[in-house]
């Protein structure tokens, strides 16, 4: 696999390319928020976007995803230029925005309804038993937890069938056990459904435990600094993802001085 231009260090260049962004710029007004960024997702792989609070993560997710535009350069799904949202391209927000009058069963169908077609009702059983709520099919948001809620939007953009999920923090706003519970699921699933993902996170700890890759991005405007390849989604009492984490906590320790 090529790179138009060498600008960020990755440890394996190996495999299909799902989408790629070539020399990306994102302004707003005078603020620069990356420039001249390169990055490939591989078939069949998760990749983390992992850094603080501003430095871009969610803006570049917004990118690959078409729901925003780069002021320079360009992302590339199926070899085509991504100028608009794309239901192949699935997003899962942070937010689950369930729609308070349906129920589990009616969000999870609602996808394939937008784009005009019928939801797959077999489909709809099987997403339902895969993310555990088969049991839940005839509630009302108002009636799931958190955890539950997140499953849902899952369900929901899988619905759709895509060929990549990105997904945006769609863990941080619960407790530590749900997440870790959510975590493991979505590790399942995505070996179930040989699915590739982008996935947002702040959390140094869910980088490395999620993701075949980390991208570390750094401080507003400076980008991704490094692709750390992970332990392959190791337990996290093992040495191999106490020593990847650590390795990226030196990196942000060293690039903010302490």
């Amino acid at each position: 696999m090529s790179r138009a231009r060498e600008k960020t260090v990755s440890e394996d260049n190996g495999g299909e390319t799902a989408v790629e962004a070539r020399d990306l710029t994102k302004r707003y007004g005078d603020t620069v928020v990356f420039e001249d960024l390169d990055v490939d997702v591989r078939d069949g792989e998760l990749l983390c976007l992992l850094g603080p609070s501003g430095c871009g993560k969610t803006t570049l997710l917004h990118l690959l995803a078409g729901l925003e535009e780069p002021t320079d350069g360009g992302v590339y799904f199926d070899g085509e230029r991504v100028e608009e949202p794309d239901y192949r391209r699935g997003v899962v927000f942070q937010d689950p925005h369930l729609y308070p009058w349906r129920t589990v069963r009616g969000n999870v169908g609602f996808g394939p309804e937008v784009r005009g077609e019928a939801a797959d009702s077999d489909r709809v059983d099987n997403l339902l038993r895969m993310v555990g709520l088969e049991e839940f099919s005839d509630a009302k948001p108002a009636e799931l937890s958190g955890g539950m809620a997140q499953r849902v939007s899952l369900a929901r953009t899988l619905a759709n069938d895509p060929e990549i999920l990105l997904m945006d923090e769609p863990f941080s706003a619960l407790d530590a056990l749900t997440k870790m519970e959510l975590q493991d699921e979505l590790i399942g699933l995505m070996g179930k459904l040989g699915m590739t993902a982008v996935f947002v996170t702040h959390d140094i700890e869910e980088a490395v435990y999620l993701g075949d890759r980390v991208a570390v991005m750094g401080e507003e405007g400076a980008g991704i600094r490094r692709f750390i390849q992970t332990a392959g989604n190791e337990n996290r009492d093992s040495d191999g993802f106490a020593r990847k984490k650590g390795e990226i906590l030196t990196m942000f320790e060293e690039e903010n001085g302490d």
